[in-house]
């Protein structure tokens, strides 16, 4: 069977790199050199803690397991098992924290409770003043701006892919008969195949409206920065209480009453906040995010949040925090109905649209790609 994948963001990497490990032979295509969008600019986190109870905690945490395997095999994609720790100050937010943990599958996340100097054996840089923290023990990290040219580099090695950049694919055609799918690039140059996966990520107008309409998936903008390294190690990633109210297994009467009982930052609650921080295998730190969903989007980087990031972070940190190196914004593709882990729609005979993983592109993309691969038969 010969595949034909475009989009090499890390949803499209992933279905590229399913179809190899099946034995067929893909045709990678992507408009830019290399990926660019939402799989470049986040926190390169495999985040298995928030993650809503059934489907799409199962789909995260097969995507881990398919993590922690592939980044055996490619190390160059830095997969760190480092756990997160979700610090809490007050008796308010430790009750979310106890909530959690009273799931009945707290064990599959690996949820624990921890005492401040707990947590503080488990990561040494949290000198700040905390009551407690919730620890997540199957989160983890890959480094997301060079892990699509680590994939790519062991699928090159396999003698069944081949890369095509700098491409705009302008016209997709169904199989009809005994003929293959098709899809038709800016160059001019028709490349035929027995599957056409389009993993577009964000890029919803033009070739996407045109053979699919109007999908029930949304853009989203965020914006983060990266600082220079710290000067010592951050062993897990680490949250803000603020993430209770954007994740939904933290969904309970001890969230409604944090709610009700502690309004959030006004910085926070205007940009729709909360703190996610990985170190960098550089030794910098990655902080975000916010969200914006109101278009047109702002074309500016504004300066209140990554201000509010500070404060939070250094609060835990006990200590400044190291200049700040880079700031981006960027968008990525959410399913319109949130509690839907991904937007899969056989588009033309032979040809499926996949996007709309929202946040969860990163953690997710190996068990979405796989699911595709099972359905499609390959």
């Amino acid at each position: 069977m010969k595949v034909i994948v475009v989009g090499a963001g890390v949803v499209g990497t992933m279905h590229a790199w399913h179809a190899v490990e099946r034995g067929h032979e893909v045709v990678h295509i992507e408009r830019e050199a290399e990926a660019r969008g939402a799989s470049l600019r986040n926190f390169g986190q495999i985040w298995v803690s928030g993650r809503a109870g059934g489907e799409e905690l199962d789909t995260a945490l097969r995507a881990r397991e398919l993590w922690e395997g592939i980044g055996a095999r490619v190390p160059e994609l830095g997969f760190r098992a480092i756990g997160s720790l979700t610090p809490v100050r007050n008796d308010l937010e430790l009750a979310v924290a106890e909530a959690a943990l009273a799931r009945p599958d707290a064990a599959a996340r690996g949820y624990k409770l921890l005492t401040a100097d707990e947590a503080r054996q488990v990561n040494p840089a949290l000198r700040g003043e905390f009551r407690a923290a919730l620890f997540c023990e199957r989160d983890a990290a890959v480094e997301p701006r060079t892990a699509q040219l680590a994939l790519r580099k062991a699928l090159l090695a396999s003698g069944k892919y081949t890369f095509l950049p700098n491409r705009e694919v302008r016209d997709v055609s169904g199989a009809e008969g005994m003929a293959n799918a098709a899809v038709r690039d800016d160059h001019g140059e028709i490349h035929t195949g027995d599957a056409v996966v389009l993993a577009t990520g964000a890029a919803l107008s033009g070739l996407v409206r045109e053979i699919a309409g109007d999908i029930p998936v949304r853009r989203v903008r965020l914006q983060m920065m990266q600082t220079d390294p710290l000067g010592e190690p951050l062993t897990t990633s680490v949250a803000d209480a603020d993430s209770f109210r954007y994740y939904p297994a933290y969904a309970s009467d001890a969230l409604d009453a944090l709610d009700a009982g502690q309004a959030q930052d006004p910085t926070a609650a205007a940009h729709r906040m909360q703190l996610l921080m990985v170190q960098r295998l550089d030794g910098g730190l990655t902080i975000g995010d916010t969200h914006e969903y109101e278009h047109p989007f702002a074309f500016d980087t504004l300066e209140d949040p990554y201000e509010h990031l500070v404060r939070v972070v250094e609060s835990f940190l006990g200590r400044p925090l190291p200049k700040i190196r880079r700031r981006w914004a960027g968008v990525y593709a959410q399913c319109t109905d949130t509690s839907r882990v991904v937007h899969r729609q056989k588009v033309r005979e032979g040809v499926w649209l996949v996007t709309g993983p929202g946040g969860r592109g990163m953690t997710c993309s190996p068990a979405i790609a796989e699911t595709t691969a099972d359905e499609l038969g390959w």
